[in-house]
């Protein structure tokens, strides 16, 4: 284990010595992803000191980035990384989200009209931004090492969590142990740290496979993205800038498991046409597909945001499908709203009003996405009369009543309430 940077300056050597006892720090994030990292900035904002824990996080670990995915970042989320820092090294390779189209592509007798919501309605030149993540990491990895209260330290990862009133005790892989006021618990679905605080959660897992890829494409998307709502699942086209070969959308097509599979056993030239006739000609002939990848439809809800001296952010709190682009753009908001319950900690980070605060901030934000995500998502699934009659009533009144359209849209830019300091311009 490497410590890469203490007080902004690059260390030399080994972190820590042999057999020393716990290192106790103020707060400790586990996890390096956008979430786990934006947070350690949002915390180090509040002028604590923070460390953080995580795999591949050292100087070439850029290098072996393999995650060719984007991420539709919405309304507070930009202004949370313009807060931060590090949204002007990642605007000039992102594509701004300047409408959002609904399209029912299930066939039915039912079938409900186009809806387009357009950021001009609500007096804005854009919902957000389509951000690659790689480049979304490496500019979080650049600013916390240019931080002077983030001590970034490389591990193979936290193999033992120990939760007690005082303090939690963190053991990595390679047998260093960390003692902090503050854990946050930033590393996944499968966090570790969550199950050491006895943090329980809701999981449910739907029969839908996702394919997420990068393609060119002849006919411009004009900053629009586009969901068609399928029998078998959402497939979500998002703006990507225009590289020389002209216009790029990223994509994530929802299947059953068998065809997914299917689909991936393609060449690139047999997935194109499949993509392009599912496309139903939006954007022209389709070429340049990129390397694909895919993931299982799952959700995860935890049944608290904090217990004791341990934190939730991002996935290790919840796990949506990819519907109306909620995932990364709810990790952030949890990092802004834990910061904004540290800015009365006083010297104890980890203390129970302050846990209780931020528990208290995060479930209407959560909940509320939920039902609505998991109700769209069912519904596209189920032929049952009742629910496909409801789900048309409902696009037929976002069609029909500018009000309606404007809500839907600012609810889905933001949380419910007040937002945290750091969601504010």
């Amino acid at each position: 284990m490497t410590v890469l940077s203490q007080g902004g300056v690059p260390a030399i050597g080994p972190a820590i010595g042999p057999a020393i006892g716990p290192v106790v720090m103020p707060v400790i994030v586990v996890g390096a992803g956008p979430a786990g990292l934006a947070g350690a900035l949002a915390l180090a904002a509040s002028g604590l000191p923070v460390t953080v824990l995580a795999p591949d996080i050292g100087p070439d670990a850029l290098l072996r980035a393999s995650d060719t995915r984007t991420t539709a970042i919405l309304g507070d989320g930009i202004t949370y990384l313009q807060n931060l820092g590090v949204w002007d090294a990642v605007a000039s390779v992102s594509a701004p989200l300047t409408g959002i189209r609904i399209v029912d592509d299930r066939d039915g007798w039912l079938r409900a009209p186009e809806v387009l919501f357009t950021a001009s309605e609500i007096g804005r030149t854009a919902f957000g931004y389509n951000v690659p993540n790689a480049a979304l990491v490496a500019s979080l990895l650049a600013a916390a090492r240019d931080n002077p209260r983030i001590t970034l330290i490389e591990t193979r990862g936290v193999v033992r969590a120990v939760v007690t009133a005082d303090a939690v005790t963190l053991t990595t892989q390679e047998q260093q142990v960390f003692q902090a006021k503050l854990a946050v618990a930033a590393d996944g679905r499968r966090s570790l740290v969550r199950a050491a605080a006895g943090i329980a959660t809701r999981d449910w897992a739907y029969p839908q496979t996702a394919i997420a890829v990068s393609f060119g494409h002849d006919r411009g998307h004009d900053g629009i993205s586009t969901e068609f709502h399928r029998r078998a699942g959402p497939l979500t086209t998002v703006p990507l800038p225009d590289d020389a070969s002209g216009p790029r959308s990223s994509l994530v097509w929802v299947e059953t498991p068998d065809e997914a599979s299917r689909l991936m056993a393609l060449d690139d030239r047999a997935f194109a046409v499949a993509l392009e006739a599912r496309l139903r000609g939006l954007l022209g002939p389709v070429r340049a597909i990129g390397r694909r990848g895919t993931f299982a439809i799952e959700g995860l809800m935890a049944v608290a945001a904090a217990r004791g001296r341990v934190a939730l952010l991002g996935e290790a709190a919840h796990v949506l499908p990819p519907i109306g682009a909620q995932g990364l753009n709810l990790g952030f908001r949890d990092g802004a709203a834990l910061a904004e319950a540290l800015t009365n900690a006083g010297g104890d980070p980890g203390a129970p009003a302050v846990m209780a605060a931020y528990a208290r901030a995060r479930p209407s934000d959560l909940v509320s996405r939920e039902i609505g995500i998991d109700f769209l998502n069912r519904a596209l699934l189920s032929d049952l009369l009742p629910i496909q009659a409801a789900r048309g009533l409902g696009l037929h009144a976002l069609a029909n009543s500018a009000t309606l359209r404007r809500a839907a849209m600012q609810m889905g830019m933001s949380g419910p309430g007040l937002a945290p300091p750091l969601m504010r311009p």
